[in-house]
C-alpha cells in the first residue's frame, strides 16, 4: 500500500522461534546437553549361555532381598476359611440363582452341605435312604422333632431304644398337612438309621393322642417299606403303650403288607409301670401329657376296682343275711 495514504503498518511480525530462560539465568534447553542411557546387550535366548535370560547374571538377587519363609505370617485354618463359612452363596434352584447363608448348627438358622442347606428362609438337611438322596425341610418340621428320640439302651451291647411319640405329631387340620408328614417321614426314616446301631426296639406312645394327630395307614405303610431291611430284621420289639380301639384296627387292616414275624413282634402294655417292666426307663423321655394321661386312667382304674370291691362287698353282706333268715324261718314252720 501507497505510505502516502498515511495507512502504513506499524505491526511487528511473530517471532519465528521462542528462547526460554530458565530461572536464575541458567543456560536454555536448546543448549542443554542431552545424556543418552546405552541399554545392555542382551541375549533373548533359552539356554544358559553369557548375557542369556537365563544365565546367572540375571537370577542373583541381592542379600538385601533375601526372604525367610519362616518369618513370614500366614493365615490359620479359621482365618482362610472364614469367608467360606461366613459368606454367601449362590445355589440354582428352579432356573434361577438363589442365595443360600451357611452358619453353623449351633447358629439355628442353616447348616453345613451335609446336614443342610437353608434356601429363601427354609433349613434343608440332605439324607441318604436305600442309596437314594433326599432332601428334609428342617423349617417346616421343627416344631415336631420330639416325635422320635433315643431312650437309651437296654439288655447288653448297644441295643436301642427308641421312643415314638405320637402326641407330637401334626394335626390332620393343620395347613400343609400333607408335605409336613412327608418331610417327617424322612427325618423318622433317616433318624432310625442313624440312633441304631445293633438289635434296638420301638415304644411307641399312643397315650394322649387324639384321632386327627393318628397318622394313616399310607403313612405307616411309607414307613414300613422304606425302612432298610436290615433295620425290619434288627427291630425285636415294637411296644405299643396305651393302645386304643384305633391303633388295634390300623394294624389289622395293615396286616396284608406288614409280614407275619414283624406282626408277632408287636406288644401291648397298658400302663407306664407295665413298660417299666419290660424295659429301663431312666432315659426314656416320657412326654408330659403322656404321664398325665396315665395317671388319670391309673386312678379310673383304682376307682373303678375300689367300686367294684364295694359292690361286691354289698353282694356278700346280702347274701349273708338272706343266708341267716333262711333257718329261722325253717325253725318256725317244724314249731307250728
Amino acid at each position: 500500500m501507497d505510505p502516502s495514504c498515511g495507512l502504513t503498518d506499524n505491526r511487528v511480525s511473530p517471532p519465528g522461534s521462542l528462547h526460554v530462560t530458565p530461572p536464575g539465568g541458567g543456560v536454555s534447553s536448546s543448549h542443554r546437553k542431552r545424556r543418552t542411557l546405552v541399554a545392555p546387550e542382551m541375549n533373548l535366548s533359552l539356554d544358559q549361555s553369557e548375557g542369556s535370560l537365563l544365565s546367572d547374571d540375571f537370577l542373583d538377587t541381592p542379600d538385601d532381598l533375601d526372604i525367610n519363609v519362616d518369618d513370614i505370617d500366614t493365615p490359620d485354618e479359621t482365618d482362610s476359611l472364614e469367608f467360606i463359612t461366613n459368606g454367601n452363596d449362590l445355589e440354582w434352584e428352579d432356573d434361577a440363582p438363589v442365595a443360600s447363608a451357611k452358619a453353623g448348627p449351633c447358629g439355628g438358622s442353616a447348616e453345613a452341605d451335609g446336614d443342610g442347606n437353608a434356601n429363601s428362609g427354609r433349613l434343608w438337611r440332605t439324607v441318604i435312604i436305600g442309596e437314594q438322596e433326599h432332601r428334609i425341610d428342617m423349617q417346616v418340621i421343627r416344631p415336631y422333632l420330639r416325635v422320635i428320640t433315643h431312650g437309651g439302651y437296654y439288655g447288653e451291647g448297644l441295643n436301642a431304644i427308641i421312643v415314638f411319640s405320637a402326641c407330637y405329631l401334626p394335626d390332620s387340620s393343620c395347613p400343609d398337612y400333607h408335605y409336613i408328614m412327608e418331610n417327617l417321614f424322612l427325618y423318622v426314616v433317616s433318624s432310625l438309621e442313624m440312633l441304631v446301631a445293633e438289635d434296638y426296639l420301638i415304644i411307641y406312645m399312643n397315650g394322649a393322642t387324639p384321632r386327627n394327630k393318628m397318622p394313616g395307614i399310607s403313612w405307616l405303610k411309607k414307613c414300613y417299606q422304606m425302612i432298610d431291611r436290615r433295620l425290619r430284621k434288627n427291630l425285636k420289639s415294637l411296644v405299643i403303650a396305651h393302645p386304643t380301639w384305633f391303633i388295634r384296627t390300623v394294624l389289622a387292616i395293615s396286616r396284608p403288607f406288614i409280614s407275619v414275624k414283624f406282626m408277632n413282634k408287636i406288644q401291648y402294655v397298658h400302663s407306664l409301670d407295665e413298660l417299666a417292666a419290660l424295659v429301663p426307663m431312666e432315659h426314656v423321655h416320657v412326654p408330659e401329657c403322656v404321664v398325665q394321661f396315665d395317671e388319670e386312667r391309673m386312678k379310673a382304674q383304682r376307682e373303678r376296682m375300689e367300686q367294684e370291691q364295694r359292690q361286691q362287698k354289698q353282694s356278700a353282706q346280702q347274701e349273708a343275711v338272706k343266708k341267716s333268715e333262711r333257718p329261722k324261718s325253717v325253725i318256725v314252720d317244724q314249731g307250728l
